[in-house]
């Protein structure tokens, strides 16, 4: 269906979702020109709205060895959170005659199998301009490094689009290279496109993660190491005022 508004009225919608969606938690919130990407990968939708919560830092904080049962209950809790949210702004669109869809955040459980999918929601954040792929191939962001979950929705709406980010910003930081129990990270720095296999061997990510997991009793595949070594995350915790242990890497770039 083809709505027809004004540039003042989408302007309008636009701001009020951003600050709605803020309102309901959201600690970021971007903007997406979704055009030159495949057709199949977007469903024909051509616009999206990214939008991250943020990880609880003292929960974040207790990361440095692996997976923690606080940090399973976060990460459940951010993504239900992420699901209330993204519903919403799908909600406003629609009431507005839009086409918009939410897509519910990543999970990955034990025993499951590969975990790809046409178009990764951090593919949209960085087309939302809300940061880029670290070597760990999670997207990181200026305000909180790797330290939050994200989701989409997707619309056919057209939007006041952020510029997209296309490279890394890490520089020659290697933290979370270092850090990964798994070996899986390379240390290649991203550009928008390249494919994932280049960045870390997700398989052996899986395999190391889900064994952390496990012994924790947790379900779902998930680790934090890398999340915690960032020193974009540290400096979150910094500012948050939680204690940790002095991680500091003067060769990530604005870190």
């Amino acid at each position: 269906m083809t709505v027809h508004q004004s540039t003042e009225d989408l302007l309008v919608l636009q701001n009020g979702i951003v600050a709605r969606l803020r309102q309901a938690g959201a600690s970021v919130v971007g903007l997406a020109d979704l055009s030159p990407l495949p057709e199949q990968a977007t469903a024909g939708l051509k616009s999206a709205i990214s939008v991250g919560i943020a990880l609880n830092p003292e929960v974040v904080a207790g990361l440095a060895a692996g997976p923690t049962t606080r940090y399973h209950a976060e990460y459940d809790r951010v993504n239900s959170l992420l699901a209330q949210v993204t519903a919403l702004a799908a909600d406003m669109l629609r009431e507005r005659g839009f086409v918009a869809t939410s897509r519910p955040a990543t999970v990955r459980t034990v025993g499951a199998g590969r975990d790809t999918t046409p178009l990764p929601h951090k593919t949209v954040a960085t087309r939302a301009g809300l940061g880029w792929i670290g070597h760990c191939a999670l997207l990181v962001t200026p305000a909180f490094g790797p330290a939050l979950r994200i989701s989409s929705v997707l619309t056919n709406a057209p939007l006041a689009y952020a510029v997209p980010i296309e490279r890394s910003r890490c520089g020659t930081c290697r933290r979370c290279v270092d850090a990964c129990p798994a070996g899986a990270v390379t240390g290649r720095p991203w550009t928008a496109g390249m494919p994932r296999d280049e960045i870390y061997d997700a398989a052996a990510c899986r395999k190391k993660a889900s064994e952390l997991a496990t012994a924790q009793g947790i379900e779902e595949i998930i680790c934090g190491i890398c999340i915690f070594a960032c020193p974009w995350t540290q400096r979150y915790l910094r500012r948050s005022g939680v204690a940790r242990p002095a991680i500091s890497c003067s060769k990530a770039v604005g870190a």
